[in-house]
């Protein structure tokens, strides 16, 4: 960052990528052509953000760190197809920041400590992006792209909007100052409907994660508590759905949500 007289900021969990080689990965996976609008969030030092611009019809670029927009804002000046704006992707209206534009994909090094809510963000917001190809901790990756058996509320709320799967992993030493955590680049093809039939998206979500309440317990007894039920009538519902009471949220597949939920919203 010394050409832009800046250094990283910790409090900003500012770990910025430098390598060229995971530049590329994130580059191929998101499949870019000339008339693609892409959302950057974190540009950094701006070198994925130059190599963006290049090949898209426009990229916008959303800085938390003021000091780096005006600096970023500077060494682009000249690029009529880039945007550097001030935000905070977990709030941000992309609708307002969009405009028109309907149709437009994510490639980003997201700041380890926001990037599950800023995931949640894209998917959970219209207008929806078609394509999310991000690098984040490799145990969110995990997490995101975790089968029945190893499923978390992330899983579960990724998975419903998403078909998400790991491109590669990503040592330490590709970012500037080095992590103490391990990387990956997750790729994130996001649904036009989701794979189960839901008509309140709100409740789905809150019967997900009074499951995933008490994570160890048996879903009899997390369902009960984190909804406020009888245990017997926990125990009902999750027959009548054809699930033994005694399992755990985590070995649930969607469908298997999908099934309970309809069960319970009757």
């Amino acid at each position: 960052m010394a050409g832009l007289g800046l250094s990283p900021r910790k409090a900003l969990g500012q770990h910025f990528l430098v390598s060229e080689r995971i530049q590329q990965r994130l580059l191929d996976a998101a499949d870019l052509g000339p008339e693609d609008v892409v959302i950057e969030v974190g540009p950094g030092l701006g070198v994925l953000t130059r190599e963006l611009a290049s090949r898209v019809r426009e990229v916008i670029a959303i800085e938390l760190d003021e000091e780096l927009v005006a600096a970023l804002s500077q060494e682009f000046a000249g690029m009529d197809n880039l945007r550097v704006v001030w935000g905070d992707a977990r709030t941000v209206d992309y609708g307002q920041l969009l405009g028109s534009e309907k149709e437009y994909k994510v490639v980003a090094n997201l700041p380890y400590y926001a990037a599950s809510p800023i995931v949640r963000r894209f998917l959970e917001s219209p207008p929806k992006p078609r394509l999310m190809v991000v690098t984040v901790q490799k145990e969110v990756a995990q997490n995101m792209t975790a089968q029945p058996g190893k499923m978390r509320l992330l899983s579960v709320s990724v998975q419903f909007y998403a078909r998400p799967r790991i491109v590669c992993y990503v040592p330490p030493r590709a970012f500037h100052p080095r992590p103490g955590v391990s990387s990956a680049v997750v790729r994130l093809d996001v649904r036009e409907t989701p794979p189960i039939q839901v008509d309140d998206t709100d409740a789905f979500f809150r019967l997900v994660k009074a499951g995933f309440s008490s994570r160890r317990k048996q879903l009899r007894n997390s369902l009960a508590q984190g909804l406020g039920m009888p245990a017997a009538a926990a125990e009902e519902s999750l027959a009548l759905a054809g699930l033994d009471h005694r399992r755990r949220a985590e070995t649930l597949s969607l469908d298997e949500w999908g099934r309970l939920y309809r069960v319970l919203s009757r």
